[in-house]
């Protein structure tokens, strides 16, 4: 989504001074939302990490099944690029109530980072199910 790429683009200039703040104890908007984006990048590298895990296990059950009956991978990978489609415009959605502030990048980075956290539970338990 394009707000969401500019959302991104906007957070650049503070890349350079990032090393400086202090997430614990951030008050200014732009460390706050720098913050929020650090937290939703951690649970992406972390649903990146389960994702193969997930996908391992779809394709286990594939592999147990008469070729008739597989799917079970292509499912997952149709329902992830599903869920991506939603969380960027459940967040974009998210950021609307403060449309153009300073703190609408806070409300869509927080909105990406619950939404990740939960879909890594998710894919976590489909991993470890199966």
């Amino acid at each position: 989504m394009r707000g969401l790429l500019a959302l991104m683009l906007a957070a650049l200039p503070m890349a350079a001074g990032a090393q400086d703040i202090d997430c614990d104890n951030a008050m200014a908007q732009q460390e706050l939302n720098w913050c929020a984006e650090q937290d939703w990048l951690a649970a992406d590298a972390e649903l990146n990490a389960v994702w193969p895990m997930a996908r391992a296990a779809m394709k286990d059950i594939d592999a147990g099944l008469p070729a008739d009956m597989r799917g079970a991978d292509k499912a997952l990978l149709e329902a992830q690029r599903a869920w991506i489609t939603f969380r960027d415009a459940e967040c974009a959605a998210a950021g609307w109530p403060m449309r153009g502030g300073t703190a609408e990048p806070l409300l869509i980075y927080g909105c990406l980072y619950t939404l990740t956290q939960q879909r890594t539970a998710d894919l976590r338990a489909l991993a470890e199910g199966y």
